[in-house]
């Protein structure tokens, strides 16, 4: 039976709090709690630890990861389970659990992560992730996309060889001239470019079937409101698509390219996307650059109910 007096200091420090609630309702591995809370290796280790040496969670060897699952006593169960519902974090914790526990139930998931890890690796004459690319946009379902942080419009000019129309969406004054003389030069009608961010893209509620969010979430200076903004837009049965960056310490991207945030967890982009009203959300990470920092890619797909 752990101390009592002991217990209680332990569970006074909210993200030991935050673990325990975690462990008291699923066994999960550092890497597991890494995604769901948004932290670091070494402190949840940190942390854990301490738990451990408490006698409030146990762990067992699986593999090349250490599982943990709780060790608490009914009563102090019942008493974290009380104490975390002063967690502001609370809610945000349970959206990525839930979208932890989703990715476990894909059991073929593993199998068409490491397929996408093999392609392009052995030489195969012509095929390549561009030809591939250029092949799927060509059958793509037509209708209304949005292409939300733009740029200059390549990805809108490529979507518009397909879509009924692409609205081209960008902050810049210069990007959004640029791309539409671009556009005028191609002939490329059923491309719109207009001026405006992605907390409040001059879009109608209700009037595009799919949203585009490349490389461009992170610019955003509040992601949730631009996945709002973006859930607004798209009719019902409408898909919002994101690619961004996965979460990552390269600081000197702040400076570099102008990025606000540092990329997204997988389980933090689940959790904004369900806040903002999406249903069947999906995610995956679907590159790493082979040269430093290794930056990451993030897929995540949703739909509008």
């Amino acid at each position: 039976m752990p101390s009592m007096l002991k217990s209680l200091k332990l569970l006074a420090d909210p993200t030991r709090l935050r673990i325990l609630r975690l462990l008291d309702r699923e066994a999960l591995s550092v890497a597991d709690l890494q995604e769901v809370l948004g932290m670091g290796q070494s402190r949840i280790s940190t942390q854990l630890s301490q738990l451990k040496a408490g006698g409030l969670v146990e762990d067992e060897r699986s593999g090349k990861n250490n599982i943990y699952r709780s060790a608490m006593p009914a009563e102090l169960s019942a008493l974290t389970r009380e104490a975390a519902t002063e967690l502001p974090e609370a809610d945000k914790d349970d959206t990525a659990l839930r979208h932890l526990l989703r990715k476990r139930q894909d059991k073929s998931r593993a199998y068409f992560d490491e397929l996408a890890g093999r392609f392009g690796k052995d030489y195969v004459p012509g095929r390549s992730w561009k030809a591939l690319a250029e092949a799927l946009l060509k059958v793509m379902a037509a209708g209304t996309i949005a292409d939300l942080g733009a740029g200059e419009g390549t990805l809108s000019q490529l979507l518009a060889q397909r879509a009924d129309r692409v609205i081209a969406v960008d902050l810049s004054e210069k990007m959004v001239e640029f791309g539409t003389a671009l556009a005028s030069r191609h002939g490329l009608d059923n491309l719109e470019y207009r001026l405006g961010d992605l907390e409040n893209p001059p879009l109608e509620a209700n009037s595009i079937d799919m949203a585009m969010l490349s490389q461009a979430l992170h610019h955003a200076a509040s992601p949730q409101r631009a996945l709002d903004a973006a859930h607004k837009a798209l009719r019902p049965g409408g898909r919002i698509v994101v690619l961004d960056l996965l979460q990552h310490q390269f600081e000197q991207a702040r400076e570099l390219y102008a990025d606000v945030w540092l990329g997204f967890g997988e389980a933090e982009l689940a959790s904004m996307l369900e806040k903002a009203g999406f249903s069947e959300i999906e995610t995956a990470v679907v590159f790493r650059e082979p040269k430093p920092p290794h930056f990451q890619t993030l897929l995540a797909v949703a739909r509008k109910p």
